[in-house]
């Protein structure tokens, strides 16, 4: 049996533990068996490792050995940028790494500090890492419980356990045991690791430390819980391992040809510089075919769609998370907070007899009814506003003075005017709060608490402000009223009176032969903006999930109320979960729309179940208990309120805690993936068009048109500012009304490959043309000729990547300002590389003039228009599924 299910005597029998607490040399005998009471620190790959696991990409390898076939042939310049990019992206991936870190350390330092503890019979206070299984610990208000441990004594103990559970409300305590499974949340004999005392007193013997805590358990899930990549991530990494091969295939495969020609060409062939040749051609492809600056550009663009974000509430702490929001299927979020204003507010009141039109916002309009019912939610209560609007005490009680200051019957006033003069605290027995106040020169006993305590202590009820016998009739009317209220997943609770004859203190005996005022029925009612940020994702092709830590029905209502619960959908508890089978569960699980009651354990299920199914899933959380599944998910989302370990396994945070920013944050998402994709059909269609050409000239036996140092500032300075410029473009049309997309969509899927292709096709035979033209004249003008062609039509190649579908004027021409800055730029770049002194570093003989450049600007401009016009031919269609 669980601790939770034996009483006291039984769970100190089983620990070999008496109230009086352990003695020392016990305590040490059991330190040495069980640990101290912290969490350990999991390994760590060091910095070198990781630096070493960025060099396994292809594409990697590749640039390395063209840099070091740069170095061997004295070209130190080459071959210098070549490992500066290479080692620059390595510490990149190194920094994301070590930043992702933090969730485990933040568990770590909410374990109490220290512990005050009964050891040799005496209270002692000591350090919290000391604790042992069967140790009896002490609790009063404000502090953090040191271990999890069954409650011995309780006097009105309340503890706050939200970081486990996701409930706001304290819990509060006894020592009976429990019968049954019960979920974590339901189990008020137990404290946990890591809750705070909020009100009371009372102690418990030690029944888990370390890594058996609840908190520790979800440590290891933490540490288990796989990091995903994401879409991007795994799509980018897949292409770069082909793309590698196949550059190094080309590689060999183009030495090998010319090679082959040096062996059987004629002997009086100056070998070793054919051979020269060759090599040079090789590394020309291996340098124009990757794209150096990729990684660098897609960092920028989604660091542009971060500052987007940041704007709608989502601060997003790891970059790749801007991307995944915008490929998210599932979002999985939690209710209190989220969907709801975690505000509970008074939505409705019963007065027996009386319609339901109640409560004026003017009080001189009220009924005797009302203003006995607003005076007793008042006095009758310990919540307070302070000047600053911090709202103080109990969510519940702080409703009902919110309510009263709503309808401009200040509570403070009404405090002043009968103030209190004794009291009977609430407790968890009784379920009844009680006070005495002096009212019109009459001393009254003003009682609050469960609907059904209160009714079954009253005697006569207050019907349209007379006080008359209780009666079966008037009896089931309330009644049918409370549970219309349970049926809406009200809490309600009641309000009676009592003239009191005597002066001096009362007592609980006095809680009896009431007179029933009324009833108020309270809820933590819907954001205002949820409703229609529901219906957005749902057009969205996305499917809104909700995981609380509240109860069923409560769920479930909120569920309907917002349009997240359909007809045929269902609601599981963590229990009803846990008893499905996986098969079971894959199933139910787009039936399931709301989970209740839930573990850290049925969290991560819930996402894994989801990934099953190819869907990218969203999570959202706050707590300690989300920690796990936040970090399982493909994207965590933390509220900007919540715990700092929930916030350390996010990638995204919500400062405003808003669903509504959630799916904000999903269209940036879209937009921003839409941009990375032009940026790299922009790259690959620029690199294509040069290996084109190289090809061509390898074929032809032509000079090869380019060197290294002209590719490499093509593809990292020239290329990188319009493809920056591509990610601030605004969003396609219908950006969400579109499905997601599927997860084993390939980068270049969508009519992607074929604009590349296209684009390529058309910039290369430009650049073959004006090679051709320049042989006429010089090898040196060839390659001048060459290589101003391909800087001048990748760079106007902006205009027509900026959209697959529409032109560049259909897209308006002036819309992004950015790419009309970065076009004239790169025309400025291209300027230096003319310059006297400088010229020559690019192969540009001195007779290369005006009329070269004309020729090379026009065949560039001429492969830009085919390019607008191949986007109005049938074969450029770019198919995008529509939400139904």
């Amino acid at each position: 049996m669980e601790s939770y299910q034996q009483s006291v005597q039984d769970v100190l029998q089983e620990f070999n533990a008496t109230a009086q607490g352990l003695t020392s040399a016990e305590a040490q005998q059991r330190l040495q068996t069980a640990g101290y009471n912290e969490l350990k620190e999991a390994d760590r790959d060091p910095v070198w490792k990781l630096i070493l696991e960025t060099f396994k990409d292809p594409m990697v390898v590749v640039l390395l050995l063209a840099a070091l076939v740069q170095l061997a042939l004295g070209e130190v310049m080459e071959a210098v940028i070549i490992f500066a990019v290479v080692l620059l992206n390595a510490v990149v991936g190194v920094v994301q790494t070590k930043k992702a870190e933090g969730a485990l350390d933040a568990l770590r330092q909410m374990t109490a500090p220290s512990a005050k503890v009964l050891r040799d019979g005496v209270k002692q206070t000591m350090a919290a890492r000391e604790l042992v299984p069967g140790d009896v610990v002490t609790l009063e208000a404000g502090d953090y419980v040191a271990a999890d441990g069954r409650v011995l004594e309780s006097s009105s103990l309340r503890v706050n356990e939200g970081m486990l559970t996701g409930e706001s409300e304290p819990v509060e305590k006894h020592t009976d045991p429990i019968t049954g499974e019960s979920p974590l949340g339901d189990r008020k004999n137990m404290v946990y690791s890591g809750a705070l005392v909020v009100y009371g007193r009372g102690n418990f013997v030690v029944t888990a430390t370390a890594e058996k805590t609840e908190i520790g358990k979800i440590a290891g899930l933490l540490a288990s819980a796989e990091a995903k990549q994401t879409p991007l991530q795994r799509k980018l990494a897949t292409f770069s391992k082909r793309l590698g091969w196949v550059i190094l295939a080309l590689c060999i495969l183009i030495f090998g040809v010319e090679a082959f020609r040096v062996w059987t060409g004629t002997e009086t062939q100056d070998m070793t510089g054919a051979l020269l040749k060759a090599f040079m051609f090789a590394v020309a492809v291996a340098v124009a075919a990757i794209p150096e600056a990729l990684s660098s550009i897609v960092t920028i663009v989604l660091a542009v769609g971060t500052h987007k974000m940041a704007r709608r509430h989502a601060i997003i702490r790891k970059l790749p998370a801007v991307e995944t929001l915008g490929s998210t299927s599932v979002i999985c979020t939690d209710k209190t907070g989220t969907l709801t204003q975690n505000k509970m507010t008074v939505v409705d009141s019963f007065l027996p007899g009386q319609s339901e039109d109640q409560f004026a916002n003017h009080p001189e309009q009220w009924s005797v009814s009302e203003r006995w019912l607003m005076q007793v939610a008042v006095l009758c209560n310990d919540a307070h506003i302070n000047q600053d609007g911090a709202e103080l005490g109990d969510p519940t009680e702080v409703a009902l003075i919110a309510y009263s200051n709503e309808k401009r019957q200040p509570y403070a006033k009404l405090r002043r005017e009968f103030p209190r003069e004794t009291e009977l605290p609430f407790d968890s027995d009784r379920k009844l709060m009680s006070t005495v106040h002096t009212i019109d020169g009459q001393r009254m006993l003003l009682t609050k608490g469960g609907p059904d305590v209160v009714l079954g202590r009253c005697s006569r009820i207050l019907v349209n402000g007379e006080e008359q016998s209780v009666t079966e009739e008037l009896l089931d009317g309330i009644r049918q009223q409370i549970e219309e209220f349970s049926d809406r997943a009200l809490r309600v609770l009641a309000f009676g009176y009592k003239p009191l004859f005597t002066s001096g203190g009362v007592t609980f005996e006095d809680e009896q032969d009431l007179v029933l005022v009324g009833l108020k029925a309270m809820i933590d009612p819907p954001r205002e903006e949820v409703f229609d940020s529901i219906e957005e994702a749902r057009k969205a092709g996305i499917k809104a999930v909700m995981i609380t830590g509240d109860h069923k029905t409560t769920a479930q209502a909120i569920a309907r109320q917002i349009g997240l619960m359909k007809e045929k959908d269902i609601a599981l508890t963590g229990q009803e979960l846990d008893d499905l089978s996986e098969e079971e569960l894959d199933q139910q699980l787009e039936r399931i729309s709301v989970y209740a009651r839930v573990s850290p354990e049925n969290k991560i299920r819930i996402v894994r179940a989801w990934q099953r199914k190819g869907k990218i899933t969203a999570m959202t959380g706050d707590g300690v208990n989300d920690a796990p599944a936040l970090k399982q998910a493909d994207i965590g989302v933390a509220m900007g309120s919540g715990t700092d370990v929930a916030k350390d396994a996010s990638a995204m945070i919500l400062t405003d805690d808003n669903f509504v920013s959630i799916v904000s944050a999903v269209a940036v998402g879209r937009t921003v993936f839409d941009n990375i994709k032009k940026a790299i059909a922009y790259l690959f269609a620029g690199n294509l068009g040069a290996i084109i050409a190289i090809l061509f000239a390898l074929a032809l036996d032509w000079v090869n048109p380019f060197n290294p140092i002209q590719l490499l500032f093509i593809n990292l300075l020239n290329d990188s500012l319009p493809a920056i410029a591509l990610g601030m473009e605004k969003a396609e049309p219908n950006v969400m009304r579109r499905k997601p997309r599927d997860i084993n969509e390939g980068i270049f899927a969508g009519g992607m490959m074929k604009s590349v292709i296209a684009r390529g096709v058309l910039i290369g035979a430009a650049v073959i043309v004006s090679q051709w033209l320049g042989l006429q004249q010089s090898p040196e003008m060839s390659i001048a000729m060459a290589f101003t062609t391909l800087i001048l039509a990748r760079t106007l190649q902006t205009f027509a990547a900026r959209s697959n579908t529409q032109t560049a004027f259909g897209a308006g021409f002036f819309e992004n300002k950015y790419v009309l800055g970065a076009v004239l730029l790169c025309f400025g770049l291209y300027g230096l590389t003319v310059l006297p002194g400088v010229r020559e570093i690019f192969s540009i003989p001195t007779d290369f003039g005006w009329d070269e450049w004309k020729i090379a600007a026009g065949l560039a401009l001429g492969a830009v228009a085919l390019m607008e016009i191949w986007k109005l031919t049938p074969w450029a269609s770019e198919k995008k599924q529509l939400v139904k």
